[in-house]
């Protein structure tokens, strides 16, 4: 590619990468080409660009572009995707508030032609996206051209005001680029001091610990059949883990039945907690949807960024996000289930509309006559808080009926208030996203209450602890490494403990941009690049340029996705619900261009 050129180095080709790749197509024919251009609907190699010369586009990701390291098609097809086909799209709709134009594309499911319902495997989902990738490079005219660097980027250097040079593992010469999108995707992150302790401890004694980590890419093989297992996390990363260390050894379910090969572990897993995600809704909607937003919209939004005092999350948003779910919740009991209640709905909303927080609790008492029929969030949110077993035989009896009572409950539409709460956490997400760094316990409580497993999976956990093979430990779930071993305990089974050798930190890592394993994020951090509180890159969520720590963005720096204060609410976005993640990549898109037009007009001239 040409040197003399414009060009734009994207750092990550997954999915965050594809998808402004893809918004990078659609816009072009207004801000950069020639608005008759066919290039934008599809046919490789159409199209003009309005007599600009045109640019480059370097891609750069050590994974296959589309999939990325996460979503790549070469990964077990025992492993799922947490959401259903017809949930999962990489297209935008009219429900996107954005500048760009809408170019609608299949959902998983049309392009796979599966049942909606269906959980696909990840590899699928992998040749879904990178035909995503092919159709966006496609669309691209004659004078955009892309290439792909299968390498790693260890740094971005260069002044502010000219050409960025992006230095690549393995390559003695930079990218020279005009613009760089940093959409890096999900990273690694060094051991913390915990993690290093356990760490040293394991080497000293011969014991085994893996320290959080995509389960897909740990080396399970140290952990040997029928010896115990310590796991610490019960989310989706022990999901995968489950799976690899049953299925992915020869065992095979039955009906509600496990057979084992005799090849698995003993998995004595807990977390603070001390119990798995809730499970994915089962039914569908039917009927009115409750009006979101309510309680948190933009008005609301707009007002707390308006302060010049700022604002305290727990004191200031929460009570709003409580609200707007309890809204959602009971909106959806008055409509569909209205002799479970004793109050025209007319009158409670009002009632709930002029009600301090502190005082709902004693309204919807008067108006729900059932305590199951309430929404609440402090038991939702810790469930085992003050309970406890006399031993772990009945421990694991009672987290049995807890996970078949989650169950039934969330395939059963007589609860249907509870997917109305799930509505509601969308819509609270896609407000939230606007207040940048919020801190953990906001991602925390959605991932568990409307990210979790599939129903077939947690039936498979059941499966497994009818057969032994896996065992659970307990709430707030304590390990400590002492007399040659790893001992774990909880206090909701008070005094018993579990030894072993091999102890799984089954979570994600949490990289900030000071303990990331991603040397280019670091460095971009120690060269005055801005971080939240949270360590997360703080970028313009105008249009996702990079701060600085005056909060001066960056003229030609670009980031994207979960490493930033400007993540959007899950993997993938679901059809028809705003898509933040899309409006985020399409005024990053339109940045991009404008700015690479300009530059192209500056040189013609």
């Amino acid at each position: 590619m040409s040197a003399g050129r414009p060009s734009l180095v994207i750092v990550g080709a997954g999915p965050r990468g594809t998808g402004v790749l893809e918004r990078i197509a659609a816009n072009l024919p207004e801000l950069y080409g020639d608005s008759g251009s066919e290039g934008a609907q599809g046919s490789v190699g159409s199209g003009s660009l309005g007599g600009s010369e045109g640019f480059d586009i370097h891609l750069v990701d050590p994974y296959p572009p589309g999939g990325g390291r996460i979503w790549r098609e070469e990964q077990s097809s025992l492993l799922w995707m947490n959401s259903q086909a017809q949930d999962v799209t990489m297209f935008t709709d009219e429900t996107v508030a954005m500048d760009g134009p809408v170019l609608e594309g299949p959902t998983l499911h049309e392009w796979a032609g599966v049942d909606g319902r269906v959980f696909a495997d990840r590899q699928r989902q992998g040749t879904y996206l990178r035909w995503v990738y092919e159709r966006a490079v496609g669309a691209l005219p004659l004078g955009v051209r892309v290439q792909h660097h299968p390498r790693r980027a260890l740094r971005v250097d260069g002044p502010r005001g000219g050409r960025q040079q992006v230095w690549l593992e393995g390559r003695p010469e930079p990218l020279l680029a005009d613009l760089v999108v940093l959409a890096l995707g999900h990273l690694d992150a060094e051991l913390d001091d915990e993690q290093r302790e356990l760490a040293a401890y394991a080497e000293r004694h011969g014991l085994v610990h893996l320290p959080p980590d995509f389960t897909a890419d740990s080396d399970l093989s140290a952990l040997e059949a029928g010896e115990p297992v310590l796991v610490r996390g019960f989310g989706l990363a022990f999901v995968d883990l489950m799976v690899l260390l049953t299925e992915g050894r020869g065992g095979r379910h039955e009906g509600e039945t496990y057979v084992p090969s005799g090849r698995e572990p003993i998995l004595y897993v807990g977390s603070r907690r001390g119990v798995p995600y809730h499970s994915k809704i089962g039914y569908g909607w039917e009927g009115e949807r409750p009006p979101l937003p309510r309680f948190l919209g933009p008005a609301e939004i707009d007002e707390l960024l308006a302060r010049p005092e700022g604002f305290d999350f727990r004191r200031d948003v929460q009570p709003l996000i409580e609200k707007e779910l309890g809204f959602a919740h009971y909106h959806r009991l008055f409509a569909a289930h209205p002799e479970r209640t004793r109050m025209a709905w007319t009158d409670f909303e009002e009632k709930y509309a002029a009600t301090d927080t502190a005082e709902i609790q004693a309204l919807v008492a008067s108006a729900v006559p059932d305590p199951a029929d309430r929404l609440d969030l402090a038991t939702l949110d810790h469930p085992l808080d003050g309970v406890r077993y006399t031993s772990q035989e009945e421990l694991q009896r009672g987290l049995r009926a807890y996970i078949e009572g989650d169950l039934t409950r969330r395939h059963d539409p007589t609860n249907s208030p509870d997917l109305a709460v799930f509505l509601g956490l969308l819509s609270v997400y896609g407000q939230l996203v606007r207040l940048g760094d919020i801190g953990p316990w906001w991602h925390g409580f959605f991932s568990y209450l409307a990210s979790g497993p599939p129903g077939p999976r947690l039936r498979q956990m059941l499966a497994l602890s009818r057969a032994g093979i896996l065992k659970f430990v307990g709430a707030d779930m304590t390990v400590t490494a002492e007399d040659g071993v790893f001992r774990a305990g909880s206090a909701t089974v008070p005094g018993a403990t579990v030894e072993a050798r091999a102890l799984v930190e089954a979570r994600l890592p949490h990289p900030t941009v000071e303990r990331t394993s991603d040397s280019l994020l670091r460095e971009l951090y120690a060269d005055g690049a801005a971080a939240t509180p949270e360590g997360l890159l703080a970028v313009d969520p105008s249009d996702g340029r990079v701060l600085d720590r005056s909060g001066t963005p960056h003229p030609r720096r670009f980031a994207l996705g979960p490493h930033t204060d400007a993540r959007g609410s899950g993997a993938f976005t679901r059809p028809r619900t705003g898509g933040p993640a899309f409006r985020q990549n399409d005024a990053a898109a339109r940045a991009v261009l404008a700015f690479l037009r300009a530059l192209s007009c500056r040189a013609a001239a």
